[in-house]
């Protein structure tokens, strides 16, 4: 007779699927069928008008700022912490991880106390001119910060179980530090990377608690979508909120299906090479 690889695997299986439907799909459904009971030109009417076309823009041109600063800060900071052995490492590795465990509140709270005008941080740059706090740049600032562990922990395994052999091969073939990391790592680290920046942009799109305190949370300037669907629903406009949070569930399931394919085309590349 055939073993079982999994004992009791049809019991963890259904254990499973009542989980996933429990956490997952149920809200989700709810959502959408919230969102279905609107006329089309109902839907069409609140998910197009200049408050929430406004906080679209506000939220995903903020979550691309700080995926961009995330992919450049979070690939240096794996690279630093697996490349290289200082004093402090440890405690640094340790930081990365920050955000998971701090409530989102209060490190909005932190963020505001830090980059406001009387500030440690904030002081000093309004010297020069620039406004962090309640502006689209604080936004910035808080997606950033609660962002940046995806980036660092999807990276940092890959570049620990890298074979130091193809790096050693591509200097004896007279390779440069640049076209190695261009043509040798950095195709072993996109399909980490892409995953990386899938998470942090899409825990960018829905962040909240670590925003409304640093941004200036004004209409058309400062207000992000899910901010403006919690308006929606303290107003009891339960319908409102459901079809202005389908369309960051439309994007979210937009930017996974590309990010997936991307990865396919990733793993293809470095399975030829």
């Amino acid at each position: 007779m055939a073993r079982r690889i999994l004992p009791g695997f049809p019991l963890a299986l259904g254990i499973t699927l009542v989980y996933v439907s429990i956490i997952v799909v149920l809200p989700l459904g709810a959502l959408v069928f919230k969102a279905a009971s609107l006329g089309f030109e109902d839907y069409w009417r609140i998910v197009s008008s200049p408050r929430a076309v406004a906080s679209y823009r506000v939220t995903a041109l903020s979550a691309l700022a700080a995926t961009v600063f995330n992919l450049v800060f979070g690939m240096a900071l794996a690279w630093v912490l697996v490349r290289y052995r200082f004093p402090g490492r440890r405690f640094i590795d340790a930081l990365v991880d920050l955000p998971f465990a701090l409530p989102t509140a209060v490190a909005g709270i932190a963020l505001t106390t830090l980059f406001a005008e009387n500030g440690w941080f904030g002081s000093v740059l309004a010297q020069a001119g620039i406004k962090v706090a309640y502006t689209p740049l604080g936004i910035m600032v808080a997606m950033a910060f609660t962002s940046l562990p995806f980036i660092v922990r999807t990276v940092q395994p890959v570049l620990e179980d890298l074979d130091p052999a193809l790096e050693e091969a591509a200097q004896t073939l007279g390779g440069s530090d640049r076209s190695i990391f261009l043509r040798v790592i950095l195709p072993l680290l996109a399909p980490a990377l892409l995953a990386g920046l899938s998470l942090s942009f899409a825990r960018s799109l829905g962040e909240f608690g670590a925003i409304i305190f640093i941004a200036g949370n004004q209409p058309m300037s400062t207000e992000i979508t899910a901010l403006l669907t919690f308006i929606r629903l303290e107003e009891y406009d339960y319908q409102a909120a459901a079809a202005i949070a389908s369309v960051l569930l439309i994007a979210a399931f937009l930017m996974l299906a590309v990010t997936n394919i991307l990865q396919a085309r990733a793993l293809r590349y470095t399975a030829r090479g």
